[in-house]
């Protein structure tokens, strides 16, 4: 098993500043890394290349899209290639780039390289995916006061990262998981007896987690309203009745905001802002979106 390198300073630095913690990505890719190696080594690399040997390569966009993940790429090459491997980014997370387009380069060893190319790519197609989905949802909704928003359908052990590739993409988080936000469902309404019921045994957490009621119709969006819920969230409405959820809204609790879900569409992203929701919840942008062509491109090979 190869002997993993820690973070550079800039890596951890840049980790931080997107919101990820270091040692949750580093786990991440040590658990990767396992997959691949085993407690072995990479045997082509090794077998074929002269140890010595050195690289420049760049990571390129083989299509349009919106590009994610760009320091945990650094952070797989910082594990596997240590002090003789550096990356330096010639683009951003969160940046628009066109097939051609070069975003990181790297040089170092090239055994080390080789074995680190496919979990920085891994990651990185799979971010730049997630970012790219949900750039198209938020073009779809410039100019309205419409925010497309993510849910908990997320890969386990990935949550925080295609979080991060939404915020990436223009998006909103919502809960990161189930203990730093309150959502009472269909389910938790029907057991607890009621949405009465069940948002009065949350009064306790108001002001210490938000708090959001599911309904599915207009009169249990008032039963909602009058319970005192500040946020609603509206399933499988209707474009005519969430137009009608927003008026009621608007009429009885303006501040109040209003969450629209369920089978919604690329293509109706415009036309439900026009309601006057305050956000799209997308499951998709996590769960069904397609990676970004990235590849690695050589540039030069030097011997020892």
């Amino acid at each position: 098993m190869i002997t993993l390198h820690p973070l550079s300073a800039d890596t951890k630095e840049r980790l931080q500043d997107a919101g990820l913690k270091p040692t949750e990505v580093t786990g991440l890719i040590a658990t990767a890394l396992a997959e691949d190696l085993g407690d072995g080594v990479d045997i082509t690399s090794v077998a074929t290349i002269p140890e010595g040997q050195t690289c420049a390569v760049n990571f390129g966009a083989r299509e349009a899209g919106v590009v994610a993940g760009l320091p945990v790429a650094a952070a797989v090459v910082d594990m596997v290639c240590g002090p003789d491997g550096s990356f330096d980014y010639l683009a951003e997370d969160g940046d628009r780039v066109t097939a051609g387009t070069a975003v990181a380069r790297v040089d170092a060893p090239t055994r080390a390289m080789l074995t680190a190319e496919r979990t920085a790519l891994n990651l990185l197609c799979h971010l730049s995916g997630i970012a790219t989905l949900t750039r198209r949802w938020t073009d779809e909704l410039i100019g309205t006061a419409t925010s497309v928003r993510d849910t908990r359908k997320t890969l386990p052990g990935l949550r925080a990262l295609q979080k991060y590739a939404v915020r990436c993409g223009g998006g909103t988080n919502h809960r990161m998981g189930l203990h730093d936000m309150a959502l009472v469902k269909d389910n938790h309404v029907a057991a607890a007896g009621g949405i009465a019921a069940a948002y009065a045994a949350l009064i306790g957490l108001e002001g210490t987690v938000p708090v959001e009621i599911e309904v599915d119709d207009l009169s249990s969006l008032r039963a909602a309203i009058d319970a005192g819920a500040n946020e609603v969230l509206i399933d499988n409405f209707s474009t005519e009745n969430m137009r009608a959820a927003v008026s009621l809204r608007d009429e009885i609790a303006p501040t109040v905001r209003i969450e629209a879900s369920g089978g919604l569409t690329l293509g109706r992203a415009a036309e439900v802002a026009t309601t006057g929701v305050d956000f799209i919840a997308v499951g998709e942008l996590t769960h069904s979106a397609r990676v970004l062509d990235l590849g690695l491109d050589w540039n030069t090979i030097s011997a020892s």
